[in-house]
This record gives structure tokens, C-alpha cells and sequence, in this order.
């Protein structure tokens, strides 16, 4: 079994070889010391940029929106999801920098901003913030800060005032991450409330059901040094139960783990592994949990995962999803950017070969479209255009030339910084890339991008005399902050024994041949390296060739493409402009393109663009023609309707397909709060078991579904923002997934235009608990009460009869009504139903007709309606039944319309 020593004796072996490859390849491609110091001072001008201007401009807010020159505070700003689930105002990308200052030698400026957190910073804030976040980033940048204030005061210059306030924030704020831990399993809740914790109604959390592997796996090092700097073991212990868990739950034949699991069974939620997200981080504080705690059992752990991945997710270069249960089946055929860490984490166990592999595959990624897209192909195309200026790419980058002292990767490094420069430095800072392709902006920069990616570029840059402290006493946390390896050796208190421990005997002793750098491959050739590199480069370019420059109609630009054309864009809107293509703005929003017209293009070349733009988009349109779904239902089938009012629904291209249910999905509707559904529910104990009503907008529909399953709703239904939009006058909208697996979201959801949206809507405002059975098609009251008693309205079509009045169900169900009939009804024949009988008469009034956008009947329909309603209960002074009307005759339209596209269909 290997020890610290054994590892460091081992470390020392290879310093020499290291030497010798250097020696070997500088005279080739070595970079001059005047030009690393350049490179390392344009790393602290870059930093001084961006710190400078989220202080100016942002502070306290949690982060810099680098476009709009101001701070993002949430709840102030349009929700973005899940993401926005790091933000809790308490000044996250201060918190987040603070060790990255004292790196980077600016220690007056870390003990102002150490005195700014202890003034200025609450933990008590009543909102609602992602436990794996607020720890990776929050208590992490706090016991970082903490080290730093320490070590500073210690060299007799700096923080002699220094008492540990830091460490004490950080034990409060571990104290209000801890209620998310109080599972069955031992593994937290995805969110905490930072006032009330968890599982109460002022949380608004405590719903969830499941969480990702690496959310509760990335918790050891921050936890594990709370724990030995305060001395007290609960928070460790936490950490240690959480990570037994993963363990004693990992597929036992594959040895993998998959991404998402529900924390109180244990059962795998997604079922695929990677090293990417959802599940990267785990693998990475295992290895250095070891280092950091000098624990072997986590070294067994890591190393028995290590020899799965690389039999089964890894493929040289790539690192591709497979199924945990059969691990030789791909799960997906493109990999995402948070993989880029890996090859960093091979370096610390030494497997070398495999981590020049995949990261020249990232390099030849990126040097392709300037930044690693947030997801990209088996062939190395772009598969999601986003790069919020994430650090793993120069992490890596910076251990493999630790490791290899290969000037290569200076080389890269400045690539990297060159990029950083030319295509997110903006006025106010850096901005991430909303789309590699076309260099739009986001208007956001992450904390992290002052927490990790100015750390590793100067590291990678400096020399040994530029550094105020050793770098090899600490680690690194995946958030980059640095953690002294002396916590090692301080006093852990022990309240429950290691579970799960691993046996001896299921450890390959070959796993530990490669916990330093392996001599076996670095020795014999001191380019190895290179030879290793020059066919990934051939294997990429062959695979995605580099474009030409770029060019666009009549101004050297890529022409836009079909598949990539928005109707909301007002760039696309004026590239079409200038390709000649013409087109007309349609009342739902919608944009239909008519015809181009070469004469009007801008040049010839942009002729020729244009017309190869509208043959993409007639092929496109053909495609998603023979993809598209048949309509769904939704039938109100609450007191007063009972089933005969039915509305014609869009699919969506993911979720419970309602075509292969025979029963449908029945429950009461509420509106989620947000109604946009883009953030985590505040209402989630009344969606509970409910459909939930959400606004379409400001996200994707996977986004929306996936936030009202965690609420525990049974279904969802999302109407149209765009005011007029009717299933009358538009084609059936289908809703599409957002590019990711969607797997995962497993409840029905259905799309209704504005105006049938709208009569849900009302109908909630009257009766309140309004019933609905979301379908594939409408069903016949028979089955859809079967069993029951049915007013006597229902039964005979008598609209004087009372509710507790029933009688025997007409048999012919397609026979005319009677003249008894609700006159509503008699008002409108042309949309009689040939197989369903009328509404009862004289129900509760309608609240705010003028909001009901359905199309009104005729004026002496009306009349005629509120003559023969006038025979009923009294009316409010509102005249509700006139509304009512044409409530009914617009829901007898819906359903004529919705047969009529069942027939189309069959």
C-alpha cells in the first residue's frame, strides 16, 4: 500500500528525468525568460482589469455584468435558472478572489478586501442557494482567504491584526450548509435556504428528490479543513457519510457511478457517467482527499474508479458518456468543456500518455473556434456554442507543463491568454461568449473566472522567486483555492467509524505503478510528447477542417445558416436583409421568409448566400414536417365543464408521450410561481401533486419541466406569451428540448396559444380548483366518470335541472339536444358537438371579462344567450353569463378543430 512518503520518494526520482526532457527539448522550442515575465505581467494587467471593474461597478454585488457596466443582484435581474443559484448576496466574486489576490502579490489589496468581507458580508440572507456551490466557492474562497491571512501573519509583514475572523465566517456559514445534510442517505439536498435551512414552508426548499454525483461528492476538502481548523470532526463527518454513500452505490459490475441520484433511495436517477458534468468533481476529491488528508481509503476508491474509466469512457483522445449497467454501450456522441479538467487529474496520478492526448484534442478544439464551446461533437464540431470563460482547459494546461516542463505549453498558455484578450475583454471587464461561432457576447463573468483562471495562467508563467509562498504546500480545491497540506497532520476527532471501507483485495497492484508521473513513458524518448500530439492534430483537422476566414454577406463573414437562424435575433434579421432574403412579421410572433431576391442582396456573393439560406431552410422545414407529433388534449373536466370542454394542445418532443397512455394524466392545475418556470418554484407545496401553469419565455421548455418536476408536479402547461396567438390561426407548435439529454424530465408537458391558454386561466380565477386531464385525445365523459353520478345537466341536457337531479344518460349521444338545452349552445349550432351534451346553466359568475382574448360570438348570439340565461339565478352587475357564452361557443370551436386535425392526422 502506497504512503505519503513512498509517493514523495517517488516524486524526487522523477525530478531528474524531468530535468533531462527539458534539457532536451528547450534548445527547440524553449520561450525566453523575458518573454514569460511579458506574459506573466500581461496575466496581473488582465486580472487588475477585470478585479478593478466588478469593484468599481459591481460590489457587493455576487458578480460583474461586464456589458452594462453593473452588478448582478438576484431578483433584481431576469432569472437565468439554476444558475443563478450561486448568487446570494454576499459579494460571491470578492469571497471568491481573495487567495487570488495574495497569489498574485497583492497583499495590500487582499487585506482591504478582507476587511470589506468582515464589514460588509451577511450569511443570514433568507434566500435560497446551491449547497455545492456555496461551498465550492463561498466556504472554499473563505478557508483559502483564511490560509492566506495566516500565512501573511505569520511572515511578521501583514494581517498581524488578523484574529481568524475569516475562519469564523466560514464555521457560521458551514453551520447553515449542514440542515441539507439531515437525509436518510447522508447526502445533501441540492439547495439550502441560508436563514431557515431546509424542509420548512419559509425554505421554499427541501423538495428536491435528487441531486448530481458531483454536487454531493465535491464536499470532502472544505469540509475536512473546516473540520481541522476549528477542530470540530461534524462537518467532516458529513462529508465522509456523503461520499460512503456514493461509493456503497456505484454500479458494482462497471465500478462506475452515474449522474444523478435520488438522495433518500440511493436509486440512479441518469444512469450515464463521464467525467464531465454532473459527475467530474467527484473523481477529483477523491485523489485529493488523499493527498490533503492522507486517508489511503480514498486513494483505493479513486484508483478503482481510474481503472473503470479507462476501460471503458475513455477512447484516446476522447472521453465519451457510456451506461453505467453496460458500460460498453456510448451514452452520447459529444463530450462537454467541463471535461477539460481531466487531463490535470491524470497528471496527479501520474498517467501521462492518456492526459497529452486529450488535452492536445481540447487545444486543436479550441484553436478552432478561439474558446472550448460548452459542448462539442465526436468529430469536433460545435454542439453548444456557450463559453462562460471556464478555467479547466488552462488548469490542465498548467499541470501537464509542471509535469513535463514542455515549452509547449507556454505556447498554449498564450494562446489562451491572446484569446482571453482579443475576443471577451471588454470596457468593463470580460465577457463570456454566448456563441463561439459568431464571438456575440453574454453579459456575464463568472466568479470563478477571478478564482481559477488568473491563478493557474500565472502560475503557469511565474517563476519560483515570483511566488510570495511555496505553491507546493498547498492543493488546490476545484474552485482553485488553496488549502495547506499541514492539515494532514492536524487532530481529527472521530465520532463514527469509515464505512464501507474498501477490501484490499480488490485493488489491481498495477493501479499504484502510476501515482507519480510514469517513468515507464517518459524515460525512453524525451519527445514523447510531440509524437503523441502530431496525430491528434492530423486525426482533428481531417475530422472538422479549420474554416476560411470568415465572412459574412458583402463584409467577409459566414453566411448564416438555416439551423441556426432566430426569428428574435435582430443580427440574423439584418443578415437576411442583406442577402436579399425578404420576409413579414406574423401577430404570434412568428416571422415567415417570402422569397429572395438577388438584386436586392448586397453583392453577388451575398446573392449566392441567400439563396442557399432559403434552399436550407425549405429542406429544414420539410424535415420537422415529417417529425411532427400529433396534437394532444387538454379536457377541463372540473364542475362546470365535466369533459365537454376540450382544447387542442403542441406536444413536446421529450417528456411522458401521452400517446402510449391510455388513462392520460388527470390533476388540478395551479400557476407556478415564477410563472415563467425558469427559476426553482416558490409555490412548490401547492404545485405538489398538481399540473402547473407556466408562461412561455426567458428559458428553455426542458428548463421549465425540469423545475416543476423538483417541485413534484404530476404535469405541466405552458401558454404562449404572444397575446392573440390561437390554435385557430397557427399551426401546431411542437416544443423542442435544449440540446441536452432530456432523458431525465419524465412528467407530460403541453403548449396552448395564448388564447386557449387564456380560458384556463379564467376558469381558475372563477372556480379555483379547476380539474384537467391532459390527453392524446378528448375522452367520453362515460369513461371519464365512469362509476359516478353526473348532474342532471349532463345526463339529459336539461339546463333547469339541479345538480343533485339525475336521471338515465342519453344512449344516442349523437342525437341532437333537446330545446331545454343551455341556450349558449342554441346560439352557436354551427359548433354543436355530435357526441357530447351542453353545460348546466346558472353557475357561478365570470370574473374580468375584458381579459378574455377568445374570439366572441355574434352580437345577437349573445343577446339571445343573456335573453334565455336571464330564466336563471341572477346575474352579478358583470353580466358573467354573457361571458360564459362565449367561453363555451370558443371551447365548441377548440374541440371541432381539435377532431378536425385528429381526422388530418389518421
Amino acid at each position: 500500500m502506497w504512503t505519503t512518503g513512498r509517493i514523495c520518494a517517488a516524486t524526487m526520482k522523477m525530478s531528474w528525468v524531468l530535468l533531462l526532457l527539458a534539457a532536451f527539448l528547450c534548445p527547440v522550442h524553449c520561450m525566453t525568460r523575458e518573454e514569460r515575465q511579458k506574459l506573466r505581467d500581461q496575466v496581473v494587467e488582465m486580472f487588475d482589469h477585470a478585479y478593478r471593474n466588478y469593484m468599481d461597478h459591481a460590489y457587493p454585488a455576487d458578480e460583474l455584468m461586464p456589458l452594462t457596466c453593473r452588478g448582478r443582484v438576484r431578483g433584481l435581474e431576469p432569472s437565468r435558472g439554476d444558475v443563478d443559484d450561486a448568487l446570494g448576496k454576499f459579494s460571491l466574486t470578492l469571497i471568491d478572489t481573495l487567495d487570488t489576490l495574495v497569489l498574485l502579490n497583492k497583499t495590500e489589496e487582499f487585506e482591504a478586501a478582507v476587511r470589506r468581507v468582515l464589514s460588509d458580508v451577511r450569511l443570514d440572507n433568507d434566500i435560497v442557494v446551491s449547497v455545492f456551490e456555496t461551498n465550492i466557492r463561498v466556504l472554499g474562497g473563505l478557508l483559502g482567504g483564511h490560509s492566506m491571512a495566516v500565512m501573511l501573519r505569520e511572515g511578521g509583514r501583514r494581517m498581524l491584526w488578523y484574529e481568524d475572523e475569516l475562519l469564523h465566517m466560514a464555521k457560521d456559514l458551514g453551520l447553515r450548509l449542514l440542515p441539507a445534510f439531515n437525509t436518510s442517505s447522508g447526502l445533501p439536498y441540492p439547495r439550502v435556504n441560508l436563514r431557515h435551512g431546509v424542509r420548512g414552508p419559509e425554505t421554499r426548499t427541501g423538495t428536491e428528490t435528487e441531486t448530481c454525483t458531483a454536487c454531493a461528492g465535491t464536499i470532502i476538502l472544505e469540509f475536512a479543513a473546516l473540520s481541522r481548523f476549528t477542530g470540530d470532526p461534524i462537518f467532516e463527518d458529513h462529508a465522509r457519510r456523503a461520499l460512503d454513500f456514493l461509493w456503497e452505490k456505484r454500479q458494482r459490475n462497471s465500478n462506475l457511478v452515474g449522474t444523478t441520484i435520488n438522495i433518500h433511495s440511493g436509486e440512479w436517477v441518469r444512469r450515464d457517467s463521464g467525467v464531465g458534468a454532473g459527475i467530474d468533481s467527484y473523481y477529483e476529491y477523491l485523489m485529493k482527499a488523499y493527498i490533503l488528508l492522507g486517508d489511503d481509503l480514498f486513494l483505493q476508491r479513486f484508483n478503482i474508479h481510474y481503472a473503470s474509466i479507462m476501460k471503458y469512457i475513455s477512447q484516446p483522445p476522447l472521453l465519451l458518456d457510456v451506461h453505467i449497467h453496460k458500460p460498453l454501450l456510448p451514452a452520447r456522441t459529444w463530450m462537454d468543456s467541463l471535461l477539460a479538467f481531466f487531463p490535470g487529474l491524470q497528471v496527479l496520478k501520474g498517467d501521462i500518455r492518456p492526459a497529452i492526448e486529450t488535452h492536445e484534442m481540447l487545444y486543436q478544439v479550441t484553436k478552432k473556434h478561439n474558446f472550448l464551446p460548452e459542448a462539442f461533437t465526436t468529430d469536433f464540431r460545435v454542439h453548444w456554442a456557450q463559453h462562460p470563460l471556464r478555467p479547466e482547459f488552462a488548469e490542465s494546461t498548467y499541470f501537464l507543463y509542471k509535469a513535463t516542463r514542455d515549452p509547449y505549453y507556454l505556447e498554449v498558455g498564450r494562446t489562451v491568454l491572446e484569446n482571453l484578450n482579443r475576443f471577451a475583454r471588454v470596457p468593463c471587464g470580460f465577457a463570456a461568449m454566448k456563441d463561439v461561432r459568431t464571438g456575440s457576447h453574454e453579459d456575464r463573468m463568472d466568479s470563478f473566472f477571478l478564482a481559477e483562471m488568473f491563478k493557474y495562467l500565472f502560475l503557469l508563467f511565474a517563476e519560483g522567486d515570483d511566488l510570495p509562498f511555496d505553491i507546493e504546500d498547498y492543493i488546490f480545491t476545484t474552485e482553485a483555492h488553496l488549502l495547506p497540506l499541514s492539515l494532514s497532520t492536524a487532530p481529527r476527532s472521530q465520532t463514527t467509524p469509515a464505512a464501507n471501507s474498501t477490501a484490499v483485495e480488490e485493488l489491481d497492484d498495477s493501479n499504484f505503478d502510476w501515482t507519480c508521473p510514469n517513468t515507464h513513458l517518459l524515460f525512453p524518448d524525451p519527445a514523447f510528447p510531440r509524437n503523441f500530439r502530431d496525430p491528434i492534430k492530423i486525426a482533428v483537422d481531417k475530422s472538422c477542417p479549420r474554416p476560411s476566414p470568415i465572412r459574412e454577406p458583402g463584409m467577409g463573414r459566414l453566411p448564416l445558416r438555416a439551423q441556426d437562424f432566430m426569428a428574435n435575433n435582430p443580427e440574423h434579421l439584418e443578415l437576411l436583409r442583406r442577402m436579399g432574403v425578404s420576409l413579414i412579421h406574423l401577430k404570434d410572433g412568428r416571422v415567415q421568409l417570402l422569397e429572395q431576391h438577388a438584386s436586392q442582396a448586397v453583392s453577388a456573393i451575398a446573392a449566392e448566400d441567400g439563396m442557399r439560406f432559403m434552399q436550407e431552410m425549405m429542406e429544414l422545414s420539410s424535415q420537422q414536417q415529417k417529425e411532427q407529433l400529433p396534437p394532444r388534449a387538454v379536457q377541463i373536466v372540473s364542475h362546470p365543464f365535466f369533459g365537454r370542454v376540450v382544447l387542442t394542445a403542441g406536444p413536446a418532443q421529450f417528456g411522458t408521450d401521452l400517446s402510449k397512455s391510455s388513462t392520460g394524466v388527470r390533476g388540478f392545475i395551479t400557476v407556478a410561481e415564477p410563472y415563467s418556470g425558469c427559476a426553482e418554484l416558490t409555490n412548490a407545496e401547492f404545485v405538489q401533486g398538481r399540473i402547473a401553469l407556466l408562461q412561455r419565455g426567458q428559458c428553455m421548455f426542458a428548463e421549465k419541466a425540469r423545475h416543476i418536476m423538483k417541485a413534484g408536479a404530476i404535469g405541466g402547461i405552458v401558454i404562449d406569451d404572444n397575446e392573440g396567438s390561437s390554435s385557430d390561426t397557427a399551426p401546431l407548435f411542437q416544443m423542442a428540448g435544449d440540446g441536452r439529454s432530456t432523458d431525465d424530465v419524465t412528467l407530460p408537458l403541453l403548449f396552448l396559444f395564448h388564447k386557449e391558454g387564456n380560458i384556463l386561466l379564467e376558469a381558475l380565477r372563477e372556480y379555483r380548483e379547476v380539474e384537467v386531464l391532459l390527453g392524446d385525445k378528448a375522452r367520453d365523459r362515460a369513461s371519464l366518470f365512469k362509476g359516478k353520478a353526473l348532474p342532471g345537466a349532463l345526463l339529459d341536457g336539461s339546463g333547469d335541472t339541479e345538480e343533485g337531479d339525475c336521471s338515465t344518460e342519453q344512449k344516442d349521444q349523437g342525437q341532437p339536444e333537446p330545446a331545454s338545452s343551455p341556450p349558449p349552445d342554441q346560439s352557436q349550432p354551427s359548433t354543436q358537438e355530435p357526441d357530447q351534451s351542453e353545460t348546466a346553466a346558472g353557475e357561478e359568475e365570470e370574473e374580468k371579462g375584458e381579459e378574455v382574448v377568445a374570439v366572441a360570438p355574434p352580437k345577437e348570439a349573445s343577446e339571445s344567450a343573456a335573453q334565455t340565461e336571464a330564466k336563471e339565478e341572477p346575474s352579478s352587475d358583470k353580466d358573467p353569463d354573457r361571458l360564459l357564452d362565449a367561453l363555451l361557443a370558443d371551447w365548441q370551436e377548440d374541440l371541432e378543430a381539435f377532431r378536425q386535425m385528429e381526422k388530418d392526422e389518421l
